[in-house]
């Protein structure tokens, strides 16, 4: 079967969520093959892993580009599908942030408390530490190149209180942009299913940004950014190779795919391109070239060709486009090649009894992340607080703080782990109510 975003829009994704969880508590024997395909099909479709190219293009895809000085549409592809923005998220964090700066509650010159919270966010991040300070200037650099989660929580909190106050601001600032069916939950872009967006509303939010804060949206077009002794270069790569483009912003999660709102100037005029769901970076930066090529009066030159998406793929592995908004997949080829592996699990159940069996097995290899810590003890305490939150869910689950690299930084994980996908999806869910962070880690990922 086909899986469109219509399908998805119509209710095809709660169907195979119960039908998941149906196979979760009655035994394999009394489901029948058909409904166990369906399932197994639509989990795999939905997160675009048993898909091929054309298919995961169709269920995701979303694209639009309009001119910047009119708001003339010059292209748009289901520019008016729900989909979540991933880091995308960070562009309206940035314009709240010029708001403080234009009003004088904000100088660029000014240090930010680092909370706990801030602390704990996922990679990908500058790695700060709780109880110290983020010059603004850096925590916009922060997000405009490396995307980091933590800066954006530095900056939600110092304009909010806390970041979920900050939410609040972005939805209502959204609104009065004319960005009717975005919502915001966090100042990040990590996962949440409420966070939700359109193309048209990010075309909205870009020309926005330019319009009403011209004076700092060069940040946009930094390809590099110093902190703590190390250059990190900005994700949007197809600014070193898209003669006119000078920004904005990428973002990745499992859920929304590769998205990219960007700009390009040629012989005076100005255009603005969104493109959500794409399936790797370079075919999304493919995707988004080939648009403003068409839409500035210049052949396609075949970028959206069969052969195009096959070198597409093959690039995608040998320059990988951190984004890192899903925990863990900062690296974009883990997700490529993980995904699959899902889709492995999924089908095998229809196979035999044996396969079934080992499926089941593997299954209870997941796990959820709670943060990542600077010490130890705060990774041991995160684990504690979870558990409290959830211990019907969480009952059984081992508990492990792992010790791991980031560059010169040392690292804690807080993990749970020996739980199955449901399980693990559920407990993050429950987690995520009460204010705690927590992102599912599947058996393709290093537990």
């Amino acid at each position: 079967m086909t899986v469109t975003r219509n399908t998805v829009r119509n209710g095809l994704f709660p169907f195979a969520f119960q039908a998941a969880e149906t196979a979760g508590e009655r035994s394999a024997r009394r489901l029948t093959r058909t409904l166990l395909a369906l399932g197994a099909l639509v989990v795999a479709g939905l997160a675009g892993a048993g898909l091929g190219a054309a298919d995961a293009e169709a269920a995701k895809a979303a694209s639009i580009i309009v001119d910047a000085r009119t708001g003339e549409v010059l292209h748009e592809q289901d520019a008016d599908a729900i989909t979540h923005p991933a880091s995308l998220t960070k562009m309206m964090t940035l314009y709240l942030t010029f708001d403080a700066l234009e009003d004088g509650r904000l100088s660029l010159d000014q240090s930010l408390p680092v909370s706990s919270w801030a602390e704990s966010m996922s990679p990908t991040k500058l790695g700060l530490r709780a109880g110290s300070t983020l010059k603004v200037e850096n925590a916009i650099l922060g997000l405009v190149t490396k995307s980091a989660n933590d800066a954006a929580v530095v900056l939600a909190e110092a304009l909010g209180g806390t970041e979920s106050r900050f939410a609040e601001m972005m939805t209502r600032k959204a609104r009065e942009l004319g960005m009717r069916h975005t919502v915001y939950r966090n100042a990040s872009g990590l996962p949440n299913l409420e966070q939700v967006t359109t193309a048209r509303d990010y075309a909205l939010l870009s020309r926005a940004l330019m319009s009403d804060h011209a004076k700092y949206y060069p940040y946009f077009s930094r390809r590099n950014f110093v902190y703590g002794g190390r250059s990190l270069p900005n994700h949007n790569r197809l600014m070193s190779r898209y003669e006119g483009m000078d920004g904005i912003k990428t973002g990745y999660t499992v859920a929304s795919g590769f998205n990219l709102a960007a700009s390009a100037v040629r012989e005076g005029r100005r255009l603005v391109g969104v493109v959500l769901g794409g399936k790797s970076p370079v075919s999304r930066d493919n995707r988004m070239a080939a648009l403003l090529d068409q839409a500035f009066g210049k052949p396609n030159r075949g970028r959206e060709d069969g052969a195009l998406v096959a070198s597409a793929e093959r690039l995608s592995k040998e320059e990988p486009d951190a984004e890192g908004d899903d925990e863990d997949e900062e690296d974009d080829t883990a997700e490529v090649k993980a995904a699959p592996k899902r889709a492995t699990v999924q089908l095998a159940s229809l196979a035999s009894p044996a396969t079934a069996k080992a499926a089941a097995k593997a299954a209870e290899k997941w796990g959820i992340q709670v943060g990542a810590f600077a010490t130890r003890a705060a990774g041991q305490k995160a684990l504690t607080q979870a558990n409290k939150q959830a211990p019907f869910l969480l009952r059984g689950a081992k508990t492990a703080v792992l010790e791991t690299k980031n560059g010169k930084d040392t690292v804690y994980r807080a993990r749970m782990t020996g739980m199955d996908e449901k399980t693990a999806r559920k407990a993050c869910s429950e987690l995520n109510r009460h204010g705690l962070r927590c992102v599912a880690v599947s058996p393709a990922e290093k537990l």
